[in-house]
């Protein structure tokens, strides 16, 4: 009875052995076929890749001013009568609040100073300056702003760069058109040799270009404070470019 028993078990071992090698075999089989199966799939699917391109200029609506203001004499030759920043800092706020401007607009970006000599004879006079950045909507409000600080303790006013408040929203909208841009193309190049468009099959954004003009500066605030016109500057006319370029590929129907 032992050795029947014995001999089963080595059966039983046997066609186990033999089975998981089958059940090897056909999942080996079963997965080439399937690889094969893709490969040719892949191979066979017909598809078409385009560019889109898509641009748009707008007006800037934010300005950005560098402004700062020094303290000076007003009798320089014998360094008496000092105006104090407090004092040019409050004339720029009160010219803000005229104006009907959010104190939010203007931030402090600075503070630095020097050394006023007067003769070897005379000690060292500290004088000090302090930066600001104020943010407009309209190029020409800076003239009405400025002239009613003490040009004399305006260092200079830079246009530090400009902006548009809607910028986020531009680029979603360019980039939008671009991609339709491209599937237009792809339609009216298979609508040429008499087939359709498919579904898109990949999406790839190639290029991301926002361009803001150049900026003027004006060093010499005493031609704008006074009642000289202020020269014209190229934000008059120069807008902010986005330019997008956007690659596709839609299977061919």
């Amino acid at each position: 009875m032992a050795r029947c028993a014995l001999a089963r078990s080595k059966i039983n071992f046997k066609t186990m052995k033999y089975s998981a090698f089958v059940a090897a075999l056909l999942y080996i089989s079963t997965y080439c076929v399937g690889q094969n199966a893709q490969t040719m799939e892949k191979e066979t699917i017909r598809k078409i890749e385009v560019t889109g391109m898509a641009e748009l200029e707008v007006i800037p609506d934010e300005i950005y001013f560098s402004i700062s203001l020094r303290e000076y004499f007003k009798d320089e030759k014998s360094q008496r009568d000092k105006v104090i920043l407090d004092a040019l800092e409050k004339q720029l706020l009160d010219a803000l609040k005229s104006a009907s401007m959010p104190r939010e607009n203007l931030s402090v970006s600075g503070v630095s100073g020097y050394r006023e000599w007067n003769g070897r004879k005379k000690p060292q006079i500290f004088l000090a300056s302090k930066q600001y950045q104020l943010k407009i909507s309209n190029l020409q409000n800076i003239n009405e702003l400025m002239a009613r600080v003490d040009d004399r303790g305006v260092e200079y006013v830079n246009i530090a760069r400009v902006e548009h408040s809607q910028k986020s929203q531009f680029r979603k909208e360019v980039k939008i058109n671009a991609l339709k841009a491209a599937k237009e193309k792809a339609a009216y190049l298979l609508e040429s040799i008499a087939s359709s468009l498919g579904e898109p099959l990949e999406i790839k954004e190639l290029e991301d270009n926002y361009y803001a003009p150049a900026v003027a500066q004006y060093s010499n605030m005493r031609m704008m404070a006074s009642d000289v016109a202020a020269p014209e500057t190229p934000l008059e006319y120069q807008k902010i470019k986005f330019s997008y370029r956007m690659q596709a590929v839609f299977k061919i129907k």
